[in-house]
C-alpha cells in the first residue's frame, strides 16, 4: 500500500522540476530545430519552385528563338532557291538560243549543200538517164 509521507511530495516535486528542466534543456531546442529544418525545407521547395518557373520561361523563350531562326532560315533558303532557279533558268534558255541557233545555222548549211547536191544531179540527169536506157536496151542511144 500507498503511504502518504513527505517522500511522496518530493517526489512530486522532483517531477516537476525535472520537467522544466526537460522542456528548456532538451524539448523546446528539439522544436525548435525541427520548426527551423521544416522552414529551411520550405525555403528550399520556394526556391525549387522558382527556378523550375524560371527555366520553363527560358524553355519558352528559346523555343520562340529557336522558332524565328528557323523562319528566317527557311525565308533565306527559299530566297536562296528561287534566285538560284532564275539564275539556271537563264542560263537554260542561253544555252537553249545558243543550241537553236546553232541548229539553223546548221540546217541552213545542209540545205544549201542538199541543194548544191540537187542542182548538180540535176545538171548529170539527162546524161545518167541516157546511160542507163542504153544499159537497160543493151545499145547506146
Amino acid at each position: 500500500m500507498i503511504t502518504m509521507d513527505i517522500t511522496l511530495v518530493i517526489q512530486i516535486v522532483n517531477m516537476v522540476v525535472l520537467m522544466f528542466l526537460l522542456n528548456g534543456v532538451l524539448y523546446k531546442p528539439v522544436k525548435k530545430i525541427l520548426r527551423e529544418r521544416s522552414e529551411k525545407l520550405q525555403g528550399m521547395q520556394n526556391e525549387i519552385s522558382d527556378f523550375e518557373k524560371n527555366a520553363k520561361l527560358r524553355q519558352e523563350e528559346v523555343d520562340a528563338k529557336m522558332a524565328e531562326a528557323s523562319g528566317k532560315a527557311k525565308a533565306a533558303l527559299d530566297s536562296a532557291r528561287a534566285e538560284a532557279q532564275a539564275a539556271g533558268d537563264e542560263k537554260l534558255a542561253a544555252i537553249k538560243a545558243e543550241a537553236d541557233k546553232g541548229k539553223e545555222e546548221k540546217l541552213a548549211e545542209i540545205r544549201s549543200q542538199v541543194e548544191k547536191a540537187r542542182k548538180e544531179l540535176q545538171a548529170e540527169l539527162e546524161s545518167f538517164a541516157t546511160e542507163m536506157a542504153g544499159k537497160i536496151l543493151g545499145r547506146s542511144l
